[in-house]
């Protein structure tokens, strides 16, 4: 097939999305929606560059120029950040790398556009939370309410296991262990699972969230919810702790001058652990990591274990969606919003 046919574009996307990232990658559908959306404001972008609508856009009209105007366009226009402008750079590499395995004749474009390198990025400090600082904020949650006590439970199982926020969003009641031994099994970045285990005091709090909530934790059901019982979601999650954060940086001024976000609770687990003298593997191991490098920032990050000897840390006190069919229909931006 001439890829700068009509319509071949849409053949094409089909198959990068319906076939080869689920069944020959075997990505996750969290990756394959992440492609997606990239995937979709580069060709959006392009079509208003050319005057066109997503549908009438040919291979041919995806040139290294276009590609380099997108990116531009992210961090100026968008507002994007270096890392974010990486990510969509990825996924346009990641179709282009397809394109050239099934279209020959599409090589020298592709090659083109697969030689558009990564932007490199200014290295920024890791903010995390002390010690003092987690128990600050678990104390500023009210507890007297449904939703603080799913709060509660949900920041000291954060703290309790360094999970992704996608992780707790994707969690469910027959993934913990709340008889001893103590633990929860998460399922991770690339489909890897591995077995955190948590303090019986976080074991309590679960098992009494499950319990006001009628769960049964034999069964496969979503642990955090929001207050209309649905899944709670990412932004959910940044919400209540910006929250907590702010009514703790009361009683703990030194939260008020930090850059804190979820991920910010990850770090600090990391940076616990590493405290009470866990190595470098382990940790990898307890956060999901893909290889040890990705932890070795953290043995630089903390200049009290630099200046002071290790001691042990003391625990708290307190089947995938279907991608769609396609079916020819020219409207390539519906079909990609259909996934």
């Amino acid at each position: 097939m001439n890829p700068t046919r009509a319509n071949a574009l849409g053949v094409v996307l089909k198959g990068f999305f319906s076939d080869y990232l689920p069944k020959v990658r075997g990505l996750s559908l969290h990756t394959i929606l992440s492609y997606r959306d990239s995937l979709k404001l580069f060709l959006l972008f392009v079509a208003q560059q050319k005057g066109i609508s997503v549908s009438e856009l040919r291979m041919e009209d995806m040139a290294v120029e276009e590609i380099i105007a997108f990116l531009d366009h992210l961090e100026e226009k968008r507002h994007n950040r270096t890392g974010t402008r990486n990510s969509r750079l990825a996924a346009v590499h990641g179709f282009f790398r397809y394109v050239a395995g099934i279209y020959p004749e599409a090589l020298d474009q592709c090659q083109r556009i697969l030689n558009i390198p990564f932007k490199r990025r200014a290295s920024r400090t890791v903010e995390y939370l002390e010690y003092e600082e987690i128990n600050a904020i678990l104390r500023s949650v009210d507890r007297t309410t449904r939703d603080g006590r799913r709060d509660h439970a949900l920041l000291s199982l954060m703290f309790n296991t360094g999970a992704r926020v996608q992780e707790l969003i994707d969690l469910k009641a027959n993934d913990l262990q709340l008889s001893k031994p103590f633990s929860v099994r998460i399922l991770g970045k690339g489909r890897k699972e591995r077995i955190c285990p948590i303090w019986p005091e976080t074991a309590q709090l679960l098992r009494q969230l499950l319990e006001e909530r009628g769960i049964d934790e034999r069964l496969p059901v979503t642990v955090f919810t929001n207050h209309v019982g649905n899944p709670i979601t990412r932004f959910g999650i940044r919400y209540l702790l910006a929250k907590h954060l702010h009514n703790a940086a009361s009683i703990c001024p030194s939260l008020g001058k930090k850059r804190l976000h979820p991920h910010s609770v990850r770090h600090s687990t990391a940076v616990h652990l590493l405290k009470s003298g866990v190595d470098l593997s382990t940790i990898a191991s307890w956060l999901g990591h893909a290889s040890v490098n990705t932890t070795n920032k953290y043995a630089t990050m903390d200049l009290e274990m630099k200046r002071q000897a290790i001691e042990k840390a003391k625990p708290l006190t307190d089947g995938a969606p279907s991608l769609g069919e396609w079916k020819h229909d020219p409207d390539l931006l519906a079909w990609l919003e259909s996934l």
